[in-house]
């Protein structure tokens, strides 16, 4: 089942315009050569190479930031609503056009089955459609004053927005952030992850194509520590959006309090889901192991805590494993239900964090080791019942296929065990009483709650997290907020 040929950027011209290897940034519309060393991306499928991607030196990112800087003074800030909706609904059509191209790129890039990055590509053309329809209703408030005065409030810009994205969803994660910021006029400068960066180096390019004034979305590749660090640090960027691990996101929030400039972090879960005696178990089990189909586990909003009522928790977990036992895993261009994971490092972390919960004592019930016959980083999806809230595997977030099983006995217990995390992203919980379901949602310690399906929700609900998991909110209306600064004016009669 091991896939005979690798994709390369050569195969994919329509997206990258001819563009030569390695690939530089897109600055103001254009290719642009970059002076740092070269970055070999390749398929965690095959292991072999996609493309080489040139690193970009601080002052590469200063002349990207520079451009963006220039396109928000001279164009885009004072452009207007109306306009800029015209200008995202083309943006989103540009998208659709290439969405074969661009969602075949990003399963070699990721390793994802090729039906999730087609969902993820039209997600993307969606945010920018959603934002689109509101780029012209970003309002204020009109405030009556004591009698001689009477106010009013505006939501206005920052400028430059500098946007670094992790490697699991590139594309999406990517438009998550763009469309709201340039819906509410500012300009934008993109990190991709340095192990996923051509679907966001191609999808630069077809912005402008579909219309985007040059300067308005640059994107830069290289590392977090060199590229990335230069670019949050810019004294031009104005706001920073961030998604991945906490102790990255705990740095650039050091960095942004040096130059007092907001953030919005997305630093990850370790989402729980209580199922209660009551609940619908085959739903419950679904979103058991829907949880390691999903980018191969590798997404922070997946539930990776089942917390079981016990006297459901054996046959609760036999059926998850069961469920999980049967999904198939192979190259993501063979669409299958798993894709391996994105790296050989985390490949490696995935199997050790399995490990370490075996010898905690938990049961691995299913799953957890490579898979004969494939060059990848593949591992059959794991189960782990039996698991305390104190082992590793259920502190930290694995980010790889591993589910995880953990009884309780009354409901206030499975709440303590819930809200004992220091992540607070997402929760779910299962039961056919809704009485009980929307209690246990204002007790649960999170920015999402899911009752009876997950996942659930789309581009106009909003997500973001409690405690570690970060700070604002993306998606949604919420976005908007988050990516404008509110400016009051005081006005005698």
């Amino acid at each position: 089942m091991s896939s005979a040929t690798v994709s390369t950027v050569r195969d994919f011209a329509d997206l990258f315009g001819g563009a030569d290897e390695p690939l530089g940034a897109v600055v103001d519309g254009a290719w642009a050569a970059t002076g740092g060393g070269e970055i070999v991306v390749e398929d965690p499928a095959t292991r072999l190479p996609l493309a080489s991607v040139a690193e970009a030196t601080d002052e590469d990112v200063d002349r990207a930031v520079a451009s963006a800087h220039r396109a928000y003074r001279d164009v885009w800030r004072d452009l207007g609503g109306v306009r800029r909706a015209e200008i995202l609904l083309a943006v989103a059509d540009g998208i659709r056009r290439h969405a074969d191209g661009l969602a075949r790129l990003e399963t070699y890039d990721t390793g994802k089955p090729l039906r999730q990055a087609r969902s993820d590509v039209e997600t993307a053309a969606r945010y920018f459609a959603f934002y689109a329809g509101h780029a012209d209703k970003i309002y204020g408030e009109t405030i009556p004053g004591e009698g001689s005065y009477w106010t009013y409030t505006l939501r206005e810009p920052y400028g430059v927005v500098a946007h670094v994205t992790p490697w699991n969803s590139p594309l999406s994660q990517m438009c998550r952030g763009v469309a709201p910021c340039l819906a509410a006029g500012n300009t934008v400068v993109v990190k991709p992850s340095e192990v996923t960066p051509l679907s966001s180096l191609a999808a630069a390019r077809l912005f402008v194509e579909a219309g985007l004034p040059a300067g308005v979305c640059n994107v830069v590749a290289g590392y977090g520590a060199t590229t990335g660090a230069a670019l949050i640090a810019h004294p031009l960027v104005q706001h920073i959006g961030f998604t991945g691990s906490v102790a990255t996101g705990r740095a650039i929030l050091h960095g942004a309090a040096e130059r007092i400039v907001g953030c919005n972090l997305e630093l990850g879960g370790k989402s729980p889901t209580i199922v209660l005696p009551d609940a619908d178990l085959e739903a419950a089990v679904t979103a058991g192991a829907i949880a390691v189909v999903r980018n191969a586990g590798q997404s922070c909003f997946a539930t990776t805590r089942l917390i079981v009522h016990r006297s459901i928790a054996e046959e609760y977990g036999q059926r998850v494993a069961a469920a999980i036992g049967r999904l198939s895993v192979g190259p993501g261009i063979e669409d299958l239900d798993l894709g391996p994971v994105a790296s050989e490092q985390q490949l490696r972390k995935v199997r050790e964090a399995v490990a370490a919960g075996v010898a905690e004592g938990a049961r691995l019930a299913v799953g957890g080791s490579r898979i004969e016959g494939l060059d990848g980083y593949f591992l059959s999806p794991a189960v782990l019942v039996d698991v305390r809230n104190d082992m590793r595997v259920a502190r930290e977030e694995i980010f790889g296929p591993v589910q995880t099983v953990i009884p309780y006995d009354d409901v206030d217990e499975a709440v303590a065990i819930a809200n004992d995390s220091s992540y607070g992203l997402a929760a779910g919980v299962f039961t056919r009483d809704v009485a009980t379901a929307h209690r246990l949602a204002r007790r649960l310690e999170a920015g999402q709650i899911q009752i009876n399906r997950y996942p659930m929700g789309g581009v106009e609900t909003p997500f973001g997290g409690y405690k570690q998991s970060g700070l604002g909110r993306e998606k949604g209306l919420a976005a908007l907020e988050h990516y404008t600064q509110l400016k009051t004016v005081i006005v005698a009669d």
